[in-house]
């Protein structure tokens, strides 16, 4: 089984991130790790070091933990949404995990566009997470 889990350095990234763990040992799966860029480059330097540490650093626990794992930082120019659901094809994914948000009473008519873009675009399931201390 493929999962693909979308990555942010937020507390719904780290969501989706345990959550697709979880999954793949469930299932025995293996995990491809995605982030994301527009591109746009507004990017600090330091600031894209310092992530691509952490996505590294990501990939040598998950190996650490016995799992398979894939890191891919994307750089496309498009929506993160559009992103996850194309490599989702291109890669025969099983599963796509994405952490999402508490939302106010307006934004709950529109979930928030990468989220929205994925649920609705993807050829498989998606599992969208909160974190854990998003309370109601």
């Amino acid at each position: 089984m493929r999962i693909v889990v979308g990555y942010l350095q937020s507390p719904e990234g780290q969501a989706a991130l345990e959550q697709g763990i979880a999954e793949a040992r469930l299932r025995g799966g293996e995990l491809l790790v995605v982030h994301s860029l527009r591109g746009s480059g507004r990017e600090d330097g330091e600031e894209m070091l310092a992530y691509r540490e952490e996505l590294e650093q990501v990939g040598e626990r998950l190996r650490g933990e016995g799992l398979s794992v894939e890191i891919r930082e994307l750089e496309r120019g498009r929506p993160a949404g559009d992103d996850l659901v194309e490599l989702a094809r291109d890669e025969g994914a099983d599963l796509i995990v994405i952490g999402i948000r508490r939302r106010s009473p307006v934004g709950k008519l529109v979930l928030g566009s990468n989220a929205q873009d994925v649920l609705l675009g993807a050829d498989c399931p998606v599992l969208a997470v909160k974190p854990a201390d998003d309370e109601e």
